[in-house]
Formats: C-alpha cells, sequence, structure tokens
C-alpha cells in the first residue's frame, strides 16, 4: 500500500496546480479565525460573531466542521484532475503497462482521497483546538471533548465526497466536464427535491427520507448548518414567533448511507476500469 501512495504523490509532487490547490483548501481553513474579527452594526444591534459563542467548546466541533466542508470543493478539484490526467498524459497507460494492475490502480487513488480525507480532519481538530482555547469560556476536558462525532462526521463525509469524486473522474475523464457533471447532480437533487416536496409529496416528511438515500444530499445531511444553534438566532426567531426545532445530531444511519456510497464508488469506478479498453 505504501508502494502505491507513493506513486500518487510523486504525481501530485509535480503538479503544481494540485499543490496551489490543495495549500489554498488548508490556507482557508485557518482563515475560520477571521470570522472572530467580523462585526456586523444593524442598526441599533452591535454584535460580534465571537461574542456569540460559535469558538466555544463545544460547540466549535459543529461549527468548524460545516465551515470547512464547504471547502472541499478544492480538493474535490485536485481529485477530478487527479483522474483526468491519467488520461491526458497516459500515465493510466504506462502505469499498466508497468505491471500496475486495474485493482492496484484504484486501490492508489482511494488511498490517496482517503490520505486527503484524513489529513484534512486531523488539521481541522488542531485549528479548532487553537481557537477554542483562545475565545471558548468553556475549557474542561469533559466539555472540550464532547461532540466530537461531527469530526467524525466531516471525516466521513469528505471520504463520500472525494470517492464520488474520483468516480466521475474515472467516468468523464476531462476535469472541466466532471466538474460540470458534479454540478449538474447538485442541481438534479435540488429539482427532484423540489418535485418530491411541492408537488407530490407536501407537508410530508416522505421527500427528506427519501432524499436522504442520495448521494450528495447524504453527504449534507451528516453535518448541518449550526447557525440556527446561535443564542442571537434563537432570540430572533423566538421574537417573531418561530420555534427553531431542529435535530442537530450526527446520526449512525446517516453515516452508514454515505459509507455504502463510498463502497458503490469504489466497486463503479473498479468495474468501470475494467470494462474500459484502454
Amino acid at each position: 500500500m505504501l508502494r502505491l501512495l507513493n506513486i500518487e504523490l510523486h504525481k501530485l509532487k509535480y503538479s503544481r496546480s494540485a499543490k496551489i490547490l490543495i495549500s489554498t483548501y488548508f490556507i482557508l481553513i485557518t482563515f475560520i479565525a477571521l470570522i472572530a474579527s467580523i462585526e456586523f452594526d444593524l442598526g441599533p444591534i452591535h454584535f460580534r460573531l465571537a461574542d456569540q459563542g460559535i469558538f466555544n467548546f463545544p460547540f466549535i466541533w459543529h461549527f468548524n466542521s460545516y465551515i470547512a466542508a464547504i471547502l472541499k470543493l478544492f480538493l474535490a478539484i485536485v481529485i477530478v484532475s487527479m483522474m483526468s490526467n491519467e488520461y491526458s498524459h497516459r500515465t493510466l497507460k504506462q502505469n499498466l503497462i508497468d505491471g500496475l494492475s486495474k485493482k492496484e490502480f484504484v486501490l492508489s487513488k482511494f488511498i490517496t482521497v482517503l490520505l486527503f480525507a484524513v489529513i484534512s480532519t486531523f488539521f481541522l481538530m488542531i485549528v479548532s483546538l487553537i481557537l477554542g482555547y483562545s475565545f471558548s469560556d468553556f475549557t474542561e476536558l469533559s466539555i472540550v471533548f464532547s461532540d466530537m462525532e461531527y469530526i467524525v462526521g466531516y471525516f466521513i463525509k469528505l471520504l463520500g465526497f472525494f470517492t464520488f469524486c474520483m468516480f466521475i473522474g474515472i467516468l468523464i475523464k476531462r476535469s472541466a466536464f466532471a466538474l460540470g457533471f458534479l454540478f449538474i447532480w447538485w442541481i438534479f437533487e435540488g429539482i427532484l427535491y423540489g418535485i418530491l416536496n411541492f408537488r407530490l409529496f407536501r407537508d410530508s416528511d416522505i421527500p427528506e427520507n427519501i432524499m436522504q438515500f442520495f448521494p450528495l444530499t447524504a453527504m449534507s445531511n451528516i453535518v448541518i448548518e449550526p447557525f440556527s444553534r446561535l443564542n442571537f438566532i434563537k432570540t430572533a426567531a423566538s421574537q417573531i414567533g418561530e420555534e427553531l426545532d431542529k435535530d442537530y445530531g450526527v446520526h449512525w444511519y446517516q453515516l452508514l448511507i454515505v459509507i455504502v456510497w463510498t463502497v458503490i464508488f469504489v466497486y463503479l469506478s473498479l468495474a468501470l476500469l475494467k470494462k474500459r479498453d484502454l
């Protein structure tokens, strides 16, 4: 496995665009700290986000996992380009000629995206701990390391999304079209939800129950938005008569759905590569 990983890392080492995108991704995660300095001036209302408890333990795990997951597109571009370059640079054919099996080729890509997910998760944990200990009002260990399921959810979400990108890269071959397909799939799931929710099953939980099994929706369901948990949002909602009653937890069945999709994407990648004449 180390041999396969070394092959992929060697390819990325000489890709300038990949290094720029990966660096940008991790730099932007560190920029979450800049949110602490943002101040809002809404007429008589003045507040700074850091003063609203967004960096308090354990809420910070939820908040940072959600924000960092938005930035995953940078690594998605790297993964899709990594796959398309195999075709455009003919390195895939050369690897097979050199004795690498198609199974080993897919495994090498999966190990790479797994490494991306592990490093991203570890980096987010370090950034969150630094921000938490800098701004949180609660630093007891029992509080600091509670709600760690959001970090687990973040990891599974990244791994599922990256394997989806890996499969699309093998399917489409060209990075621009592959990213376009990813965007179109996202729109498709949104339109399908709209049809189910507003046309077929109004005022029902059926649309959510159906859509939770679609890949991008399943991934987004793992870590939902954290903003409505903030006190000033709850206060504002109560003043206009709205009751914010959401389930913010990370549930095992949501993780399982994405894990199943991850296995499916890896299997389809291998099946497609075996079937395709290279």
